[in-house]
């Protein structure tokens, strides 16, 4: 096991990391900007570095000074989180270059998954169903007009190294698809200094369901069972879990053979997430790969029992998987709702800011995975999720009366959240009822106002 565990990265994922390592007897660093001087993982941490200014660019996505943190502090491991640096495979070889072992897949695991185009090419390999689309990216207007010919609009276009809902248009017929043919290559130029894209068949209702899958260095791969993640906005998550109401044990055995037939492709190491498109008809189409930990971890490991970044630690040191499920064992049903400082009823405007209240809830079967307190400065400069309220039931329904409880009971003073919204969510028939998908939100634009 590893010594000291440097944390890259900042919030409640930098706490979920050093408890982990603290119940395994594992030291940690935590590395933050001047903005972060006053956070929580830096109190908790055995050992901290300031690692430069507020912007995100000289401080969590500078890596020689996070090297150069874990090299004077003596870490002899970095734990990326997720964002930031977390899927770079410049960052995991520099890393490895220096001696010091990276948790999480290898940089040409990274670099394999990280290129939509490329993933979509070996999921095809290894019959994983994918959407029907380009065989890898489109070089010309007219290329990229003749596939879209060919498999039938609407068609999605996409950046081949992209990600976060960034570099996306959608054509729903061949007027509309020169304007995003070209939309979609400036952004993913933009976004991602690449303007390669591809072009994949739209689906119109599809829900969004994702594998959790963990490897280690001995070959073995294994799934935990899928999460739900179709309540979205503009493609980013704001509700996930597990399991999923449209999912039975068959649908599930073969959603998750097929992720892990994927991963055991590249002999992949550590934690994923092999994310896929179910189309109401059952059909299931694979979509990308997330090589690290997810944000909506918690609703598997609630449901699991079983703690997904000690194990993350525990194979990045070279321990073998502790045990291997593959889609059995589930307990009950967990859903998790993410927090933001942000006003769904002005386009979800961030809201930074001091926080002059803050009780969070609880109760039997409520976690709460946050780093704020009152007192704390939300800061403009990162991702404005506050909190992760994960509740557990012995079925949805008790699940879902669980989250209406812990949301109404939850109080945050200061900043504009989104908790009122996400109480509507929790409240609104279809979600009850369990029949949503990906455009769920859009057909429900009223739940983003405040009714009072």
């Amino acid at each position: 096991m590893f010594k000291k565990v440097l944390i890259a990265n900042r919030g409640e994922i930098a706490l979920r990391v050093i408890r982990a390592c603290k119940e395994l007897g594992v030291e940690t660093v935590a590395v933050y900007s001047e903005a972060d001087r006053e956070s929580l993982h830096v109190r908790f941490a055995d050992d901290d570095v300031c690692i430069g200014r507020a912007p995100s660019r000289d401080s969590y996505l500078n890596i020689p000074r996070l090297i150069a943190a874990a090299e004077i502090t003596g870490a002899d491991a970095i734990h990326p989180g997720y964002g930031f640096l977390a899927e770079n495979p410049e960052f995991a070889e520099k890393v490895s270059a220096s001696n010091i072992a990276f948790i999480g897949p290898s940089p040409e695991q990274i670099r394999q998954m990280g290129d939509k185009a490329a993933a979509r090419k070996l999921a095809k390999e290894q019959g994983v169903p994918t959407v029907p689309g380009s065989p890898g990216p489109v070089e010309s207007l007219e290329e990229g007009q003749q596939v879209a010919g060919e498999i039938g609009f609407p068609v999605i276009i996409k950046a081949a190294a992209g990600g976060g809902g960034k570099g996306m248009r959608v054509a729903n017929d061949v007027d509309q698809f020169t304007q995003s043919f070209t939309l979609a290559k400036q952004e993913a130029l933009a976004a991602f200094n690449s303007d390669e894209v591809y072009i994949e068949k739209y689906l119109a209702r599809p829900r969004h369901i994702e594998i959790q899958i963990m490897g280690d260095t001995h070959g073995k791969v294994m799934h935990l069972c899928e999460r739900d993640c179709s309540v979205q906005r503009r493609h980013q998550k704001l509700v996930e879990e597990a399991p999923s109401p449209a999912v039975d044990q068959a649908l599930r055995q073969d959603i998750g053979d097929a992720a892990v037939k994927l991963a055991e492709a590249i002999r992949y190491v550590g934690a994923g997430t092999v994310e896929f498109l179910l189309d109401p008809d059952g059909s299931f189409y694979f979509m990308e790969m997330n090589t690290r930990i997810q944000v909506e971890h918690p609703v598997t490991e609630m449901c699991t029992n079983f703690d997904l970044v000690k194990e993350q630690i525990a194979v990045a040191a070279g321990a073998p998987l502790s045990f291997v499920m593959n889609g059995h064992r589930l307990r009950g049903h967990a859903i998790e709702c993410r927090v933001n400082a942000e006003d769904p009823s002005r386009n979800f405007q961030p809201s930074p800011g001091l926080i002059t209240a803050y009780h969070p809830p609880g109760g039997p079967g409520v976690r709460v995975d946050t780093h704020i307190y009152a007192g704390y400065t939300v800061p403009p400069y990162y991702d404005s999720l506050l909190a992760k309220v994960i509740v557990h039931g012995n079925t949805r329904t008790e699940a879902l009366a669980r989250m209406r409880q812990a949301l109404d009971s939850f109080i945050i003073e200061g900043v504009t959240t989104t908790i009122p919204f996400l109480g509507r969510v929790m409240r609104h028939p279809d979600f009850v009822a369990g029949k949503i998908d990906t455009k769920f939100l859009e057909r429900e634009p009223h739940l983003l106002k405040d009714p009072t």
